[in-house]
Parts: C-alpha cells; sequence; structure tokens
C-alpha cells in the first residue's frame, strides 16, 4: 500500500520537477539574453539653435542673461566649474560644459566677451575665438507611450562618490552577497511577523533591478520569490558593475508633468540642469536621496525634509566607511543647491514640438522616435519665441480690457526669409497648451494677404504690367458660372477711380485687384498661388482673388516665404539634424530651394509690398517701427472674422493672425489687430531691415505719380519706380527744373 502511494506520489513530483525545471530555464534564458542586450525605451530629446556668440553679433546683456538662465547656468562670484557664470558690468565670464553637437563634441571651455552697445565687441575662447556656441537649450523630448524619460550613462561616466553612496544606503553587501540578502530575508521576516502582514521586504539592489525591468511591484510571496530567484540568475550572468550600471540608468527618481524620470544620468540634468561628473558631494547626496522615495523627498515641494534625508545619507556614507568624514560634513552644510523649476519640458514649446513630430513623421516611424534615444537639432530660437508669445499675449489681453467676453485667439509663425528655417510657433493664447495648434491647423480666410498673388501674376507679364500701369478701381462687377452676380466693393465704400498698380496694391482695393485678376486670369493666379508654396486646393472662384480662400498661418508663412527668399521657393523646416546616442548623424536636413518666379517680378511686388507700410494699410508701421525698412501686407476678412499681417525685413520674417475660434466678428483690422502683434516682435527681434537691393534686370525710372507717364525727377509729382528691363515707360513729361522748389516754397508759405 505504501509502495503504491509513493508510486501515486512520483508522478505529480516529477511533474513538478519538470515544470521547475522549465520555469528555471526560462526565467534564466529571459535574464541572460535581456540584461545582457537591454535596451531601454530612451526617448529623444528635442533641442533648440545653439547661441553661436562671434565678435559683431548683435546681442543685448539681458537676453545673454535670460538664454544663460534657461540654460540652467549658475551666476557666481568665481567662475571654476562647467555652468558657471560671472558678469561684471558688460563683460561676462562663462564656463561652458562640452556638449555633443551634430557636427562635433565640443570640449567644455571657459570662455570671456565684451558687450559694447548691444553688440559683441571682443570674444576669448580657449580653442576658437572666432565662434562659440553656447549648448543648445533642450526644448522637450518625443517619450515612449509609458512616458519613462532617461539619459543613459555608463558607470564610468558616475562619480565614484555617488556610487559608493548608493551601495552605503540601498545595499551595503552588495558586493559580498548573490543577488539576495540572508540578513536582510531575515531582517525582514521577523518585522513582517510582529506586524502581523506583508509590510517589509528585503530588496537588494539586484533586487530592485529585476522588480522595476522586469516584474509588477504587487507585494505577494510569489512575486517575491519570483525576484529572489531571478537575482541569482542575474549575478551568475552581470558582473556587480553591470548591475549597478543597469540600476543607475533603471531608477525612478522624479516626476516631470506626465514625464517620469528615469535614472541618475537624466536626474542630475532635471534637479541641477548638470551632467553628473560635475556635480558636488552634496548635490550627489540628494540624488541617493530621491531613491528611497522621489516624491517624499522632493527638494522643491519638501526641501526641509529632503536636506534632512540628505544629510542621513552622508552619515550613513561615513559610517559605512564609503565616504570621507571631512569630505562630508563640508557637503552638509552646503544648501540644496537645486536649479528652478522650469515647465514641464514637454509643455514648455507644444506648438513647437507639434511641427518638429510633424515633420520627423516623413522619415521616422513613431516607435523610433520614443525608444532611440536620438537627438533632433532644430532652428528654434527661445528669444524670439518669449516675444512671440508675450507680444500675443499682451495685445489679447489689452483688446478683453475694450470687450471682456471678445475670447480673442491668435497664432505667431517665425521664419528666416532667405533659409525657410521655423524659429518660433506660438499656437494660441495659452502658450503651454498642448492641444489644437492654431499656427498649424486653424484655417481661416485670409483676406487681402492672396491679393499679392494677383498682382505678381500680373508682374510677371512685365510687357503688359508695371507698377505704373493704370487699372480701374471703378465699381466692378461679374456674372458667375452659376448665375450670381459677384460685386465686391472697397473697405471704404469707395471709388478711387484709375489709379497706379501699386497703389492699388499698397491701399488693398478691392475694386481694381478684381479687375486686375479677371484681366489676368483666374487659372493663372491658381498657377501663382501654387509656385508660392500652398499645397491646399484652393476653389476656382474669383472671390478667391480678394482672400475668401482659407488658409492656416503656416501655409501662409509657406507662401510669404518665396516673395521675401526673392521669388524661391524654400519648404520651411523646424528641424536641422538627426543625431544617434553614439553621435552619428543620421539626417541633414539641408536648405531645398527652387527658382520660381523671375526675380524681376518678384523686386517689383516687393516694391508694393514696402509701400504698403508707407503709404497704403500699414502705414501705422512708420511710427510703430520707424527708420526700420519692411514689407507686408494687411488682411482682414468680411466682418472682422480674421485679422492678419505677414510681413518681413531682411532677417526675418512673420505671419500673425488673430480670431476667435467660433469665428464671430471680433472687431479688429489687419492693421489694428495683427500689425500691432508684428511690430512689436519685430521691435524687439529683427536686426536686418529691408534691402531689396535690385537685381540685374531691373532699372529706376520716374513717372508721374497720377498717370504712370515717364517723368523728370525734378517735376512736382514725380516718383521713381523700379521697372524690369525693356518696361520701362516710353513716353516722358517735360517740366522746369524750378517746378518742385516753387511747388514747396507755396506749401511753405500757405
Amino acid at each position: 500500500m505504501f509502495h503504491q502511494f509513493i508510486t501515486k506520489l512520483r508522478i505529480p513530483f516529477l511533474i513538478l520537477i519538470l515544470v521547475s525545471v522549465a520555469i528555471l530555464l526560462y526565467l534564466n534564458s529571459l535574464v541572460n539574453s535581456t540584461f545582457k542586450d537591454k535596451q531601454w525605451s530612451v526617448a529623444s530629446t528635442v533641442y533648440a539653435r545653439p547661441l553661436e556668440l562671434y565678435v559683431g553679433l548683435p546681442l543685448s546683456l539681458s537676453d545673454l542673461r535670460k538664454e544663460m538662465t534657461l540654460l540652467g547656468y549658475h551666476f557666481v562670484n568665481n567662475v571654476d566649474q562647467p555652468g558657471e557664470a560671472l558678469i561684471n558690468q558688460n563683460q561676462m565670464t562663462i564656463f561652458i560644459p562640452q556638449f555633443q553637437f551634430s557636427d562635433e563634441l565640443a570640449a567644455a571651455q571657459k570662455i570671456k566677451i565684451t558687450l559694447n552697445k548691444g553688440v559683441i565687441s571682443t570674444l576669448e575662447s580657449q580653442y576658437n575665438d572666432a565662434l562659440v556656441r553656447l549648448q543648445p537649450l533642450v526644448i522637450g523630448g518625443i517619450y515612449p507611450s509609458h512616458n519613462e524619460d532617461r539619459l543613459l550613462v555608463q558607470l564610468a561616466d558616475v562619480p565614484v562618490s555617488l556610487q559608493e553612496m548608493l551601495v552605503a544606503v540601498e545595499d551595503k553587501d552588495f558586493y559580498d552577497h548573490y543577488g539576495i540578502s540572508l540578513r536582510g530575508i531575515a531582517r525582514a521576516v521577523v518585522t513582517n511577523i510582529k506586524k502581523g502582514g506583508f509590510s517589509q521586504g528585503a530588496s537588494t539592489l539586484t533586487q530592485q533591478l529585476i522588480k522595476n525591468y522586469y516584474l509588477t511591484p504587487e507585494r505577494t510571496l510569489i512575486r517575491k520569490a519570483q525576484e529572489a530567484l531571478m537575482a541569482m540568475l542575474l549575478e551568475l550572468h552581470a558582473s556587480k558593475a553591470d548591475i549597478l550600471e543597469g540600476y543607475m540608468n533603471e531608477i525612478y527618481l522624479g516626476q516631470d508633468g506626465p514625464r517620469a524620470i528615469h535614472g541618475f544620468g537624466l536626474a542630475s540634468q532635471y534637479y541641477f540642469k548638470k551632467d553628473l561628473m560635475d556635480l558636488s558631494l552634496s548635490q550627489q547626496a540628494l540624488l541617493v536621496t530621491l531613491v528611497r522615495g522621489a516624491s517624499y523627498y522632493n527638494p522643491w515641494r519638501n526641501p526641509e525634509r529632503a536636506l534632512k534625508r540628505r544629510n542621513l545619507v552622508l552619515d550613513i556614507a561615513v559610517r559605512e566607511n564609503r565616504l570621507d568624514a571631512n569630505l562630508a560634513e563640508l557637503a552638509k552644510q552646503a544648501p540644496l543647491e537645486i536649479g528652478d523649476r522650469t515647465a514641464s519640458s514637454n509643455k514648455r514649446y507644444p506648438a513647437y514640438l507639434d511641427l518638429v513630430r510633424r515633420q520627423l513623421q516623413n522619415d521616422y516611424k513613431a516607435e523610433d522616435l520614443s525608444s532611440d534615444g536620438l537627438s533632433i537639432f532644430t532652428h528654434f530660437n527661445p528669444l524670439i519665441q518669449e516675444t512671440a508669445e508675450s507680444s500675443l499675449v499682451k495685445a489679447i489681453e489689452k483688446h478683453k480690457q475694450s470687450d471682456p467676453n471678445s475670447n480673442l485667439q491668435g497664432a505667431v509663425i517665425v521664419t528666416q526669409p532667405n533659409t525657410g528655417a521655423v524659429t518660433a510657433i506660438v499656437g494660441g493664447t495659452n502658450t503651454r497648451y498642448s492641444g489644437f495648434n492654431r499656427a498649424i491647423d486653424a484655417s481661416r480666410q485670409i483676406g487681402s494677404l492672396m491679393k499679392p498673388a494677383v498682382y505678381l501674376t500680373a508682374l510677371e507679364k512685365n510687357d503688359q504690367y508695371t507698377l505704373a500701369t493704370l487699372i480701374s478701381d471703378a465699381p466692378y462687377e461679374q456674372v458667375l458660372d452659376s448665375g450670381d452676380v459677384w460685386a465686391p466693393k472697397n473697405y471704404d465704400l469707395k471709388d478711387h477711380g484709375d489709379v497706379l498698380l501699386y497703389k492699388a496694391l499698397a491701399r488693398s482695393y478691392n475694386q481694381a485687384t478684381a479687375r486686375l485678376a479677371n484681366d489676368v486670369g483666374l487659372d493663372n493666379i491658381l498657377s501663382t498661388i501654387k509656385r508660392l508654396g500652398v499645397e491646399s486646393d484652393i476653389p476656382a472662384l474669383p472671390a478667391i482673388t480678394l482672400g475668401a480662400a482659407e488658409l492656416s498661418p503656416l501655409e501662409v508663412a509657406n507662401m510669404y516665404q518665396t516673395i521675401s527668399s526673392g521669388g524661391f521657393y524654400t519648404p520651411l523646416l523646424a528641424i536641422s539634424s538627426v543625431v544617434d546616442n553614439h553621435g552619428e548623424v543620421l539626417t541633414s536636413y539641408p536648405i531645398d530651394i527652387q527658382k520660381r518666379f523671375d526675380s524681376g517680378a518678384v523686386y517689383t511686388l516687393r516694391h508694393a509690398l514696402q509701400a504698403v507700410t508707407h503709404e497704403g494699410s500699414a502705414k501705422a508701421l512708420q511710427w510703430l517701427l520707424p527708420d526700420f525698412a519692411v514689407a507686408g501686407k494687411t488682411g482682414t476678412s468680411n466682418d472682422l472674422r480674421d485679422s492678419w499681417f505677414a510681413g518681413f525685413s531682411d532677417d526675418m520674417q512673420a505671419v500673425v493672425w488673430l480670431g476667435r475660434d467660433d469665428n464671430q466678428p471680433m472687431g479688429l483690422t489687419g492693421s489694428s489687430g495683427a500689425l500691432r502683434v508684428w511690430a512689436d516682435i519685430f521691435k524687439a527681434r529683427a536686426h536686418q531691415p529691408l534691402q531689396n537691393i535690385p537685381p540685374k534686370n531691373i532699372s529706376l525710372s520716374w513717372v508721374d505719380g497720377e498717370t504712370g507717364v515717364g517723368s523728370q525727377d525734378s517735376c512736382s509729382n514725380a516718383i521713381p519706380l523700379p521697372f524690369v528691363n525693356g518696361s520701362e515707360p516710353t513716353e516722358e513729361i517735360r517740366c522746369k527744373t524750378s517746378d518742385k522748389v516753387i511747388d514747396w516754397f507755396r506749401q511753405l508759405i500757405n
């Protein structure tokens, strides 16, 4: 009978052994294969443009200090470490940290610069006195679905003192055990028996790493047994150094909005804006403090609690003979030394990051962007961005004072005319909101911003049209295919008779524009719009020539980019390059230039757009931006639902839109609304006025300002206008040299 019982027991026992062996082999294979080839999901980091410093650069001391504050520099009395700076009147000493740019690994260096009247006058550097780059600002990241972010480090990049403190506090027997601590297990068992439950574990660093990387955080005996078994298996396959390095990259150390901060490398940047090797002993101890509870010991929310725990970490490290007592005592006297807490990085510039993501989708899979630890370098300029945000918000707040229920919104896009580089985007008045991006997704009627396409179409036919061509602004009617009659009116509800072509554009006359559009042909205008860079389908309706078409601010910026660059189409780009985690360039985004228009035709159009700011709908710029030449166009949709301005100087272009999300009237024209925001941005950030240097096929001729007939510069009503060679007036008015003097004298005495 006993023999039969043993026989019956043998089969389940053998099955149990086989299952146990199978589980053991599976866990061994899992630990051995995945840890050796451990691949964390590392977020891609998005960087702004680096601030390039060189003699002659227009730069104010306040702007330099602002940029360095964003970068996390500490302003001190004696510059000794990377990330420190000293300001002494108009001189500044900066210790720039090491940084991996897209084209080089730049070594840390100390530089000195002198500012004189808003310009860098001297620059001294250890390596290159011609040009020095500050490390670029991190403007956000592209995170995995679980929102973990980390900056991978090798153990050689971690200060030995930090390693020693971590081991002393979290697992003092780390170098002596084989994955589990029998002493710790015994202590935990006694504690749990006393408390009558499962309240205390006995995790070594190896067990913590196994739990965080492979298992769930639940507290059960089965999960703890699996954790212990896998920890011992890991110790068989990996060295202590590998395990410690893995732990330092895996551990959770804080929360930045929805982004989880994992690993000591990223935590160092997040709390101190420094590399690990640049941390002081007290700062290292604070990171070790956070291991025990990143939220409980958060140094911004609970500074006293964090300071007390940090000092305890130092004391424990001394007690375990892993830290010199004198060094620990000095570190305990230091304050927390944390940096200022900034806006969550994924909420800091959401509108710009939105454009970056969309442009990256053409070349990268979403999972690669969120897991491969790429460095994405962009053209983003934080100084321009800040100005664009503040200008928009200030204007809307001012409008709300007169109309508290206006619910006015807006968007801004700033680019570089010759490169197509997008330097700033504002997607709405809540500049940190990562939802609806009006700069990219809000398609609104653009009003008179479409008119330059009409006039450019005409000016390309320079044998028929010039800036001096007379066109009629008399009442105009056109019978549509539907049988309806389209009869546009001018904004001032007046007729202006025959006017020079450039004046019709400068003063935004609807009747003259509609008549001209009909003469040059709607199909030709639609072709011009496409060549300017608008990819959206525009309906073939006469009303689109006056702006009935709906475009987003981004599309308008693309359109005006071709005008501001002299007829060369350049796709708008947010990204300059993508670099892998080894510093190798994966993708470069060079400037793509396509000549789409004759330079002479575009030059004459630009001349007319300058006239907009002198005598036309944007003449307020004469006092908003005195002595600073720009060109641009206002736009206002029907019933004052949309206010636009698009314009440029030699070094900057911007498009501004104001309106309501519900498309209700808001009482602002392009001149009274968007123009004021645009001017505020350019007053602060544009440095190079528009030169508008004529191409070789352009000549200057004097014409009569009323008739467009050729004239002499001495004539009283003569004005100079540019003409494509061969299109100059053939007739010429003769007048006496003294006419202008006599007219001037008459005006003086009357």
